[in-house]
């Protein structure tokens, strides 16, 4: 396992600044998430790191290696690219073994390797198959095989679950984190979408402009996003503008908690959906009365829409709910779900 160490990366194309100083480490053996928006520079960055496009200013190093001049296939990494790039004219043991035979492994240990990974990714009984005759979910698999077999020091993912349905993707989170620890490897994956970074990460670097706004454990970064972009980023969430006030906010829906000491002065709160607990009677800390004015059923939650006494509307996820003849509520919560992100959310 080698950690990887991204110092001061630049990238410009023209007038567009791709990359502005991009600095982040990944530990040896972490799974690391680069997410944000398209065009963000996430995608620029693992294409630095594996090395189709060179930085203009800045430094890669794996281990106690400098990597920043090197060819591609002399670093030592492994990339998976969001089409899986595999060669349809060739069968699923002969796409998985390219890499090897490109590197004049000995054919004995090709054999030897490609029949293990393709074991491991449960898809050795398709070793003969061409790339066609395969779904979605099995063409995936050989593409993680290809990048598996080659033991990289580094694996590079570039939305590898975005061709797969829903079901597949919620199945291949999981399969992706077991293989990688099994693996020990280090891994950076670039995604646009939370749920897998919340999944599968280790840590995740959120990406705007071509700079890293805040790098945390994933759940870590969703609770208490540091900017308005974070926070909405992430995930649904409910801002709402006041002032510092001791240790809460002065807000449009009352006096807010927030457990830590806010600074006088304009704020903006971040309040999850899912924080907010529902009841009936008042609350003692952080309570929000008004009414329920519109509820949609999802299964295993509803999303309320809730209008508090002063006219200021509300998002409010309830897990396991059940049916309400009532439509007034009262709403609480817990002064550690409280975000305080500083005046414009910045």
């Amino acid at each position: 396992m080698d950690a990887v160490r991204i110092e001061n990366v630049s990238k410009r194309y023209g007038a567009t600044v791709a990359l502005a100083g991009v600095s982040l480490e990944i530990a040896a053996g972490e799974i690391c998430f680069l997410l944000g928006p398209s065009g963000c520079g996430k995608t620029t960055l693992l294409r630095v790191v594996a090395g189709f496009v060179t930085p203009d200013e800045g430094r890669i190093r794996i281990g106690d290696r400098d990597i920043t001049g090197m060819a591609a296939h002399e670093r030592g990494t492994a990339m998976m690219f969001q089409s899986y790039a595999l060669w349809p004219h060739l069968t699923v043991e002969r796409n998985v073994a390219f890499g090897l035979e490109e590197g004049k492994v000995a054919r004995e240990e090709i054999d030897k390797r490609v029949g293990a990974i393709l074991e491991v990714m449960r898809i050795a009984a398709y070793g003969g198959r061409k790339i066609h005759e395969l779904s979605g979910g099995q063409q995936q698999r050989v593409a993680l095989a290809r990048a598996l077999v080659t033991q990289p020091r580094c694996l590079l993912l570039d939305e590898p679950l975005s061709n797969l349905d829903t079901r597949l993707r919620v199945e291949m989170r999981g399969e992706i984190r077991r293989l990688c620890k099994d693996y020990g490897l280090t891994v950076i994956y670039v995604s646009h979408d939370q749920k897998e970074a919340l999944a599968i990460g280790d840590r995740v670097a959120v990406m705007d402009g071509g700079e890293i706004r805040q790098v945390g454990r994933p759940l870590e970064v969703y609770r208490a996003p540091r900017s308005r972009f974070v926070a909405e980023f992430l995930g649904e969430t409910n801002l709402l503008a006041g002032k510092g006030d001791g240790t809460g906010v002065v807000s449009e829906v009352g006096w807010i908690d927030t457990g830590v000491r806010v600074p006088a002065g304009e704020v903006l709160i971040s309040i999850r959906p899912e924080a907010w607990r529902l009841g009936t009677g008042a609350g003692v800390v952080n309570g929000v009365a008004g009414r329920i004015t519109e509820t949609v059923y999802l299964g295993e939650m509803a999303r309320h829409r809730f209008t508090a006494e002063g006219g200021r509307e509300l998002v409010v996820f309830e897990l396991n709910p059940r049916p309400r003849n009532e439509a007034k509520a009262y709403l609480t919560v817990d002064p550690g779900d409280v975000a305080v992100l500083g005046k414009d959310g910045k």
